[in-house]
């Protein structure tokens, strides 16, 4: 076989903003590359920028962060890819007003993403970026159904082999759209 990177560092780039739905330059960097200096990942996101694939907005707020999210291209592109399989196509948010509208929680979720995935990497224990499943539907009958922020797998052993549980959990970073009683009442459902 040959050892071809053949764009590894785009695709899981583009698996990531189109599993997290948007980040941060510095988020991105911290994601896909933090061995390496930031500029990299400037250049990696600007090449796919260029190729139609991400697009980006600046906030005004903030420092100037510029957030990147995938297009409509990007989605349809990362979707069919092996690793995406099983995992619903986000309902990506491609229009720069409506990612600006929804940048305050959505970047928040993946800052909470980070810090587990972070986690991980200090204790050598296996989380990787596409272990965070945003908004996965969990009907409960009724028509009623649990949508946490987020599904995240964590195995607690060590990553070099299976030696450990692989542990997956629901992440609320609010309570905006449901009060503590309706999702305490909901859970046992």
């Amino acid at each position: 076989m040959i050892d071809v990177d053949a764009g590894r560092g785009d695709r899981m780039a583009l698996a990531v903003l189109t599993q997290h739905r948007m980040a941060t330059t510095e988020q991105m960097h911290r994601v896909i590359a933090p061995e390496v200096r930031i500029e990299q990942t400037r250049r990696r996101l600007a090449r796919l920028r260029a190729e139609g694939l991400v697009d980006r907005i600046t906030l005004p707020q903030a420092g100037r962060s510029r957030v990147w999210f995938p297009t409509p291209y990007g989605v349809q592109l990362a979707s069919a890819w092996p690793e995406m399989r099983g995992h619903r196509p986000s309902r990506t948010v491609s229009d720069p007003t409506a990612v600006r509208l929804k940048a305050g929680h959505t970047l928040t979720l993946t800052e909470t993403a980070l810090a587990f995935l972070e986690d991980a990497r200090r204790h050598g224990k296996l989380c990787q970026p596409l272990d965070w499943i945003p908004e996965v539907h969990h009907p409960i009958g009724n028509g009623e159904a649990v949508i946490p922020d987020a599904l995240m797998y964590y195995q607690r052993g060590p990553a070099d082999g299976d030696r450990g549980p692989m542990l997956w959990a629901f992440v609320e970073v609010d309570r905006a759209s449901m009060g503590p009683e309706g999702l305490a009442a909901k859970l046992p459902a």
